[in-house]
Parts: structure tokens; C-alpha cells; sequence
């Protein structure tokens, strides 16, 4: 974990900026944007400020910048294990196994990704409709077929949800525990969520909600 004042290596060259950023993805996640300054950075990084400022003009520059880095990374990874899938079941079930799995290698990144202080006041889109409208296109076409397009995507947003504060439950909950044993929980976590939107949601008829 991160904490201010920590010595750090010297870092040269572009291997600097890749540092600051996980420093900054720590710290955001556990502070938030509004508890987090760029001397917060500097100092958990062991550098000066005025180095923090040549690699990421503002704070606000640096939180965009890892917001979309690390949403990009998740929705590769998503895409990546769905377009393997050997078949329908298997794309669900592999589309949420990916999520599980980022939740538990990168635990840091994925609670940076989830909060939500800072991006409710952006006039841009929230990012995270990426990750989500992805899982979204996986669980659609599982669905009972004859329902309108419309009642559909609820029903598959509302999977994601679920599985989305599942993941942040089950994160919460099993702080501090080593990754492979989170990526093995996280992969039965995962089946259960996909068993859900498969058995489940295949059974609405036409007609309800």
C-alpha cells in the first residue's frame, strides 16, 4: 500500500510515468479525487511535486487520464475472453470470470475505477458505460427470447449491477487476502453471477415487468 513519504527507487525515463501512475491509482482509490492533492502524489512516489507536474499537467489531467486507462484495460480483457468462448454459455460465464479477475489481480485499479466523487460532475460521458454496455451485449442475446429490445437491456443492465456490487462487496469483505486466492473465489463467484443470467433471466416470458 501506499503511504506518503515512502521510500521509492529512483525511476528514469518513461518507466517514471508508468510509476507515478499506479501510485496516483492507489491513492485515489483509497482517498478519492477530492482527498487526494498532487503533493500527495509526489510524496507517496518519493519525488518532487515539480515532477509529478511534468509528467500530468493538473490532478484533474492525471484522474481522466486513469480512468480511461484503466477502463480500456477492462473492457480488452472482457472482450478478449467473450470473443473465445466456445459458445453462448460460455461467452457469459468467461465475460464475467474476466471481471472477477481484474477485481482480484488488480484491486487497487478496479476500487479507483468504482468511485464515483469525482466523475459525477464531468460533462463527458462516465467511461465505465463502456465496461458496462459490453457485459450488457453479452448477456442480451441470453435472455428469453420474444421479450421486447428494451425490457431485455434492463434485465441485462440489471445483471451487471449485480455483479458489480458483488464484486465490491466481496472485495471489501476479503481485504488483504493474496490475489490467487481472490482470482480462485472470484471464478466461483463468477459462475454463480453467469448461472444467474443464464437460467434465470432465459425464464422471463413476454409480458412480464
Amino acid at each position: 500500500m501506499v503511504t506518503a513519504g515512502n521510500p521509492r527507487p529512483k525511476v528514469a525515463g518513461s518507466d517514471r510515468r508508468l510509476q507515478l501512475a499506479e501510485v496516483a491509482t492507489e491513492l485515489f482509490a483509497r482517498q478519492g479525487y477530492d482527498g487526494t492533492t498532487m503533493d500527495d502524489v509526489a510524496n507517496a512516489a518519493g519525488v518532487t511535486k515539480p515532477i509529478v507536474y511534468q509528467h500530468f499537467t493538473s490532478k484533474r489531467a492525471l484522474y481522466d487520464e486513469l480512468i480511461a486507462d484503466t477502463t480500456a484495460e477492462l473492457v480488452a480483457a472482457i472482450a478478449q475472453a467473450t470473443s473465445n468462448a466456445s459458445g453462448p454459455r460460455a461467452q457469459v460465464l468467461d465475460g464475467f470470470t474476466a471481471v472477477f479477475s481484474f477485481v482480484a489481480y488488480r484491486r487497487e485499479s478496479f476500487l479507483f475505477l468504482y468511485r464515483h466523487d469525482a466523475r459525477s460532475t464531468d460533462a463527458t460521458p462516465d467511461p465505465l458505460t463502456k465496461v458496462e454496455d459490453i457485459l450488457i451485449e453479452v448477456i442480451d442475446p441470453l435472455i428469453a427470447a420474444g421479450l421486447e429490445p428494451g425490457h431485455r437491456r434492463v434485465l441485462a443492465a440489471a445483471v451487471v449491477s449485480m455483479a458489480e456490487g458483488v464484486a465490491r462487496r466481496w472485495l471489501i469483505a476479503r481485504d488483504g487476502v493474496d490475489a490467487q486466492l481472490l482470482a480462485a473465489e472470484g471464478t466461483a463467484l463468477a459462475r454463480q453471477v453467469a448461472d444467474l443470467a443464464w437460467g434465470g433471466l432465459r425464464s422471463v416470458e413476454p409480458g412480464e415487468g
